[in-house]
């Protein structure tokens, strides 16, 4: 966006007074350059911390170019070929993740909670021919085996990043006596501890990697439909870090910060705010491989002393309703970030009271790597807002005839131009075609202006998108599966409200045959579907509301359920949180 300094983009007035309106981001060349630019920076620093196991940016470079030597001359792993991570919050996930990167190879992050076919589909769209999974979830790979097409399968256990009898000794609770292992049958695999003591005797070649090479195949829905690839590039990631620190560098300091990951670093949240952002920064970062577990997340919290933390609605409320985090006092913590869905008033407010700090709610998009929008850390008090375009960002919101609209409070589409959007959607040329509108990314969502100082408000979330503890859930893929019964003529997805995950899923079935039951569907769904999808509620209705062209109109459902339940329509943007609107919505 050369052009932007001459534009007069309503959102610089929003802009504390050293954010600039553009970052440089060409600094490195590469993630790889950035990486390696930082492993010798701050060598002597903690990077990561999993289990009360740590390594040092020093040990996590030598770690993972042992990987990068055992992929690139025993797997023969050639630049851009793709590699899946399936793992947790654990210390083997970044060592698999910049080994692999160092490799030239371009990563595919897969939910370990995916289903067999949910797995499938990703491993054979992206073309990956290696895995890197956890043992607790290989007897879904196993299954998903007779449909996909892998060369090579490496397995670690939760254990592996200690040494010695602590690690056997991790690995035989989880297994034995938790339970956490199902057990499977994946006899060409070989183990991540075995690959990396092989990876010591090889030479590592450091690949010639361009700023437009892929990086990442991140999947996700886009607007509507399948999983698809996004393809995002070296430079995408890179701009989108820089981008980051534009608008947070005030109050980020280098070599001096501690973050607490609690997301996935398998969705782009956390890969890029929480794993590259502070990568960048030599900060170091706890990786909570369970954050459901709450009482243990807060134990952790109170051996260490964060500086930052990110999370969902979710999360946030979690915590302020523990017993253990109330009693807390975070002295160091500084910034706290929201993404993934919205933030809810209630929360938010809870949050404040007791921290003295406010979640600072983002916006972003798998599309753009993938920070849009963030509210500045000057921040006073809770606005209801996504915030205001992050620098060298540039946005706009147009209404179904493609029109600019300026009008404060008009609803439109929201439509993003920038370094960190896609380049699109792998083998998807259509797809990739329709989501563009010349430089601009269709993100699919209805957004307004909400002031005339640049601040956005989403009004919906892509009409039919479910969001479920930050999870999109699309209905079409619920809606295909349970289509598979035999007993099932009609059905239709929609997401209803729930105080605990922001929403959950709803279906609406018109029966075939009289014998089908609700459980009869769940088993089906729970078969087919990782959990977050199965639907919550099941309601077998006589006919489906229609348009005149045949298409079952969700909206109908969705605003007849809401009526029921005595919920307004618009509860997506109006769900502050507080004791009355959670007294309506019923879970």
């Amino acid at each position: 966006m050369a052009d932007s300094e001459q534009k007069d983009f309503p959102w610089y007035k929003a802009y504390p007074a050293d954010v600039p309106h553009e970052i440089d981001s060409c600094l490195f060349n590469s993630i790889l350059d950035m990486y390696e630019f930082s492993c010798e920076k701050y060598q002597n620093n903690t990077a990561f911390i999993s289990m009360g196991a740590k390594i040092s940016y020093a040990q996590l470079d030598t770690e993972a170019k042992k990987f990068a030597a055992y992929l690139q001359c025993e797997l023969k792993v050639k630049k851009g070929d793709r590699i899946a991570l399936m793992l947790p919050n654990i210390i083997q996930y970044p060592i698999a993740l910049f080994g692999a990167l160092l490799a030239g190879a371009t990563i595919v992050n897969v939910n370990p909670m995916y289903t067999p076919r949910e797995l499938a589909h990703q491993l054979n769209d992206s073309q990956a021919k290696i895995i890197i999974v956890i043992s607790n979830f290989a007897h879904t790979l196993q299954k998903a085996l007779p449909e996909v097409n892998l060369d090579h399968i490496i397995v670690t256990s939760l254990g592996d990043s200690h040494k010695g009898l602590k690690r056997l000794m991790i690995n035989f609770v989880v297994k034995y006596f938790k339970r956490l292992v199902p057990r499977y049958k994946l006899p060409q695999a070989v183990s991540f501890k075995s690959a990396l003591a092989k990876g010591e005797n090889y030479p590592y070649t450091r690949p010639i990697i361009n700023r437009e090479d892929l990086a990442f195949l991140q999947y996700t829905g886009g607007t509507t439909g399948v999983a698809k690839g996004t393809m995002l590039t070296h430079h995408n990631i890179l701009a989108n870090i820089e981008q980051c620190i534009g608008m947070y560098g005030s109050v980020l300091k280098e070599g001096a910060e501690f973050v607490v990951t609690a997301i996935p670093l398998y969705h782009i949240f956390a890969m890029t705010v929480n794993c590259m952002l502070f990568i960048r920064l030599g900060g170091t970062s706890l990786l909570i491989a369970d954050p459901r577990n709450i009482n243990d997340f807060v134990k952790q919290l109170s051996i260490y002393e964060p500086t930052c933390l990110t999370g969902v609605n979710t999360l946030f409320n979690a915590l302020i309703n523990n017993k253990d985090f109330c009693n807390m006092h975070l002295k160091k913590l500084r910034l706290v970030v929201g993404g993934g869905t919205a933030v809810q008033k209630g929360v938010e407010m809870r949050w404040f009271t007791h921290t003295g700090l406010h979640i600072l709610e983002g916006y972003g998009l798998s599309e753009c790597s993938p920070l849009v929008c963030v509210c500045p850390p000057d921040l006073t008090e809770y606005n209801g807002t996504i915030g205001v375009p992050v620098p060298s960002t540039e946005v706009r919101i147009v209404d179904d005839q493609g029109n600019v609209i300026t009008k404060v409070g008009e609803p439109g589409e929201l439509e993003v131009k920038g370094p960190q959007v896609m380049k699109g959607y792998y083998g998807r040329e259509v797809a990739t075609k329709n989501t563009f509108d010349g430089d601009f990314l269709k993100t699919g969502d209805i957004a307004c202006w909400a002031d005339n100082n640049g601040f956005i408000k989403l009004v919906d979330r892509k009409k039919d998108l479910i969001i479920v503890s930050g999870f999109n859930v699309y209905p079409s893929e619920i809606e295909d599966v349970i289509a598979l019964h035999p007993a099932v003529s009609e059905v239709a997805a929609i997401g209803v409200p729930s105080k605990h995950s922001g929403e959950v899923v709803k279906v609406f079935i018109v029966k075939r045959h009289k014998f089908l039951t609700e459980q009869m569907v769940k088993t089906l769904c729970l078969k087919h579907l990782t959990k977050y999808k199965v639907p919550k509620y099941i309601e077998f209705i006589d006919s489906m509301p229609k348009t005149n062209v045949g298409k079952i109109m969700r909206k109908e459902l969705r605003k007849l359920e809401l009526k029921k339940r005595g919920i307004s329509e618009n509860y997506k943007a109006n769900i502050d949180g507080n004791d009355d609107k959670e007294s309506e919505i019923k879970n």
